[in-house]
């Protein structure tokens, strides 16, 4: 087989641009999947992926094409689109040639578009600008192709203008990927090198390796290497996407396949490792690192007990999602559970999701948190927490930082001033913690559209958390989009805010704040939470503290009891009498009485 009929490529775009439809009609025009058993959406194979109509987990698909009496072989990869997986992106883009760029024509281009471009154009690869659902009405086709035409610089002619849900103008794309990407130059006389751009596992077969082969061959009964983990394995069995797994004889230099290995540990098989056989000895190919955890969160079950049952469905995720990181942790309110790292809120929202219905368990998630990097005094080496709960003693403490984010918000230019009040937002007498760095047009006013802004700033991790999203839409009307990439760890002032119930500290609870922002986050914390707390027989204080320092208090008012209705009459000292000793009773409850913490507390610190 020729490597010059092979052409690799995949599609870029926003959410709900139409990515996975556009596939769709590319298996169909290549006769790939039979009309009869075509459905929307073919590729995304999980039912969460169907319902919200986002990619979550890639999937590579070897298509065959007939183009002028030559066959091809054409390797495409749809990728997920949220920048919560942008390292899996990146993998999957190391792995092609080329990528189809595709914008909505209702929508232009959007926040993660740009973010997916980027990307591809550092891997180097050759872009192919298509515009998409140009049978809507009232779209300004023209000004999105300007706005294409800016970005890229590419010709008007260039750019290709289809309707993926009705298939118009799409037979145009295949020949343009074929003339335009180029054929893969690598070398099966080589040593094997093979760079795993995603895995899964199976029960019967272990773990499967999904591959790029840049240089060599390989076959089943030979003995690899993963040269990252140093890992020496079988290899079992080799082929490509139909999309289904199709046995092959080997797999050659510049296909895309899958390596069906005798590993049992998915640990073993990382995203980004290179492969080669035992007896080669290869550089690693460019770009390995380790999915960083951005986000954590605490995972407990609701009705408590049975933690065995939520850490086998944890590890039973992790065998399909490699980037999920946990480990065991335990809470005086919620019981034994498991404080979780994830790569964004979507990626925490995902693995909840799936928790539930694949695993049926319900659970409670703690309020989000991120690592914070922290020198303590007489130490050199820098200590890494990922909750509240793991705060240093601040008289030990020489510094900390924070995770600093690039945030790119398009808008159009009507919404701007809400928007940057938005990000400028902060308590009365704080500073606010973004920093703005420029702003770009992109675009021209029309009759149909208005000129769009992006917005480049820098902004702390713990401020994208929870509700960002939706004050952004809300602020917006719905049309800004934003994306965001880790920048660099950057230093700040934190404080824990511990919070106290009924005297007593309550660690779940607990946060780390802003030090000019503690008083104001503490008053709304106790607030709230003064009428989510169930009220007891004696009256529940509620307070947040920064070490020894009260800041915020409240006070949950007892529940009263009548003592004095059994009272027919007599002097009014029997009734001063009945009362004082009730008095008595409740300060000795206070001093010895519980208060359970319910999961709607946890809300409240989530939601300040």
């Amino acid at each position: 087989m020729s490597d010059l009929n092979i052409r690799n490529f995949c599609i870029i775009s926003h959410i709900d641009h139409g990515k996975s439809t556009l596939a769709d009609r590319f298996l169909e025009l290549t006769k790939t999947i039979t009309k009869e058993k075509m459905q929307p959406q073919y590729l995304d194979r999980l039912p969460l992926e169907r319902e919200r109509g986002i990619t979550i987990k890639l999937q590579s698909v070897t298509m065959h094409y007939t183009l002028n009496n030559q066959k091809y072989i054409l390797n495409l990869i749809d990728t997920p689109g949220h920048v919560d997986f942008s390292y899996e992106v990146s993998r999957s883009l190391a792995a092609v040639e080329g990528a189809i760029l595709l914008v909505d024509a209702s929508q232009g281009i959007q926040a993660q578009t740009l973010a997916n471009l980027y990307l591809a154009q550092e891997q180097g690869l050759e872009i192919i600008p298509v515009i998409n659902k140009i049978d809507l009405s009232g779209i300004d086709l023209e000004n999105v192709k300007e706005e294409m035409i800016n970005l890229l610089k590419v010709k008007p002619e260039e750019i290709i203008c289809v309707s993926a849900k009705k298939g118009t103008n799409v037979e145009t794309i295949l020949p343009a990927v074929i003339e335009k990407i180029p054929a893969p130059k690598n070398d099966s006389n080589q040593p094997l090198q093979a760079l795993v751009f995603d895995s899964c596992f199976d029960d019967y077969k272990g773990v499967i390796a999904f591959v790029r082969i840049f240089n060599g061959s390989l076959k089943a009964g030979q003995k690899i290497n993963f040269l990252v983990t140093n890992i020496e394995t079988s290899v079992l069995e080799v082929g490509v996407f139909n999309p289904d797994f199709k046995k092959q004889k080997y797999l050659d230099a510049g296909q895309i396949g899958y390596i069906i290995t005798s590993l049992k540990d998915i640990e073993k098989c990382r995203v980004g490792d290179t492969i080669t056989l035992v007896d080669q000895e290869v550089k690693h190919l460019p770009g390995y690192r380790e999915p960083q955890s951005m986000v954590f969160a605490g995972l407990y079950l609701k009705q408590g007990g049975q933690p065995q049952k939520l850490r086998q469905a944890l590890i039973k995720l992790k065998l399909n999602d490699a980037s999920l990181v946990f480990e065991p942790e335990h809470s005086m309110a919620l019981g034994f559970g498991f404080r979780a790292g994830f790569l964004g809120l979507l990626h925490l929202d995902i693995v909840q999701e799936r928790l539930k219905r694949e695993y049926d368990l319900d659970l409670v998630i703690t309020s989000p948190s991120v690592a914070h990097q922290i020198w303590l005094k007489g130490e050199k080496e820098v200590k890494i927490i990922h909750s509240p709960s793991e705060f240093p003693d601040p008289s030990q403490i020489t510094k900390v930082e924070e995770p600093l984010m690039k945030l790119d918000i398009i808008t159009p230019q009507e919404y701007l001033g809400a928007v940057m009040d938005l990000l400028n937002a902060a308590p009365q007498g704080a500073k606010p913690r973004t920093n703005f760095v420029s702003l770009e047009y992109i675009g021209e006013e029309t009759s149909n559209s208005q000129t769009r802004v992006i917005i480049h700033c820098e902004i702390p991790l713990a401020l994208l958390l929870v509700d960002f999203y939706d004050k952004l839409k809300s602020v917006s009307r719905g049309y800004a989009s934003y994306s965001y990439q880790f920048l660099k760890y950057y230093p700040a002032e934190i404080v824990k805010l511990d919070i106290l119930v009924a005297g007593e500290k309550v660690e779940q609870l607990a946060t780390l704040v802003y030090k000019d922002w503690s008083y104001p986050a503490g008053r709304k914390i106790v607030q709230a939470l003064k009428h989510i707390l169930p009220r007891q027989m004696f009256e529940v204080k509620v307070q947040a503290a920064i070490g020894g320092k009260i800041i915020a208090a409240e006070k949950v008012a007892s529940m009263r009891k009548d003592v004095t209705a059994k009272l027919y009459g007599g002097d009014v000292t029997r009734k001063r009498k009945l009362l004082e000793k009730q008095k008595k009773g409740k300060k000795k409850m206070m001093k010895l009485g519980k208060v359970n913490i319910p999961p709607e507390a946890y809300l409240a610190i989530m939601k300040r």
